[in-house]
């Protein structure tokens, strides 16, 4: 049975904006078996402060390649021309050449062009690639065009670190956009020769169901939840991990403000969930969309935590706030 995987790359000002990555499997639990490395759900993403969309494409087709290590065939669908020609034809003529471009000039990316051919060269099962138009309905783009350019938002925001194949991080940092990228902690470890890459991947499971599903959940697997909502994990118990996570919704919320209202000096936020006495009314946008999961029902989420607010209030109380995160209770 062939397992249909989109991928797509998103960067916030190409190029050399926030950049981001993802993959999604078309199909519930398509990887969620013996010889996969990643869970029923079936979604990954990643990004960085800044790169370019050729770079986030890249990433994205092989970490997908990297979570199907199986004999299935495997069909990758991109918007990216640039993507599957560096994985098919191009590379042929690049390995011939030395690495080399037509202007006899090094090929940029190679580095993530090397890997995407190994893992493709070792996978038992045959791999084959699909050019889908962009933005044109196509659920399953549509899907990680969302997934990519939220991770974008997140890393250019400062929700969330870096996160890429150490080949995407090489091939950044040996371009022109090398410039001001913040690179986490762990990532230089490994760039220094200090620590393994496999460091830098996420827990999965060796098989659905086993114990490291219960691992910090990252921001694919939130979108994929049975309920088809991001999964803040509601209980009274829940291990506040991930208070980064965002999820959309139309829906009228009323939040806690934690900001003061001193001035000239900016406020200073309490400790979130400490009561400050004001409140804030108004509709709030949550992103990414339930919609953008496939398995969104329709109906509209239950949702229960606090946002942390930072900023100045005018004298008639108004407030503009862009991307603040959610603190799940």
């Amino acid at each position: 049975m062939t397992i249909t995987v989109s991928t797509d790359g998103s960067a916030l000002g190409n190029p050399n904006g926030p950049m981001g990555w993802a993959w999604a499997d078309h199909a519930k639990n398509a990887g969620g078996t013996l010889g996969h490395e990643h869970d029923e759900h079936g979604y990954d993403a990643g990004g960085a402060t800044n790169g370019t969309n050729q770079i986030g494409e890249l990433c994205a087709v092989l970490e997908a390649l990297r979570a199907h290590p199986g004999s299935e065939p495997l069909l990758i669908e991109s918007d990216s021309q640039y993507a599957i020609n560096c994985s098919t034809t191009w590379v042929k003529g690049w390995k011939r050449n030395g690495w080399k471009n037509s202007q006899k000039k090094p090929v940029k990316n190679v580095e993530l062009i090397k890997a995407i051919d190994a893992e493709i060269s070792r996978r038992p099962g045959p791999v084959n690639f699909k050019w889908v138009k962009g933005h044109a309905s196509n659920a399953g783009n549509e899907l990680v065009d969302e997934l990519a350019r939220t991770y974008a938002g997140d890393c250019r925001s400062g929700a969330r670190d870096g996160y890429l194949p150490i080949e995407g991080w090489q091939s950044l940092l040996n371009s022109e956009y090398a410039h001001g990228t913040d690179v986490p902690p762990d990532v230089q470890l490994v760039l220094d020769g200090k620590a393994d890459a496999a460091d830098l991947r996420k827990p999965m499971p060796s098989t659905a169901g086993s114990a490291a599903a219960t691992s910090k959940q990252s921001l694919a697997d939130m979108l994929a939840e049975p309920e088809g909502v991001p999964d803040f994990d509601f209980s009274e118990d829940a291990d506040d991990t991930d208070n980064s996570a965002h999820a959309q919704s139309q829906e009228r919320t009323t939040a806690v403000a934690t900001s003061g209202l001193s001035a000239p000096a900016a406020p200073t936020a309490p400790t979130p969930g400490s009561p400050s006495g004001l409140t804030v009314s108004g509709n709030l946008t949550f992103s990414p969309a339930p919609k953008t999961s496939p398995y969104y029902n329709g109906q509209p989420m239950p949702i229960s935590g606090t946002i942390a607010i930072e900023g100045y209030v005018d004298g008639d109380g108004n407030l503009t706030i862009t991307n603040v995160p959610f603190f799940r209770k």
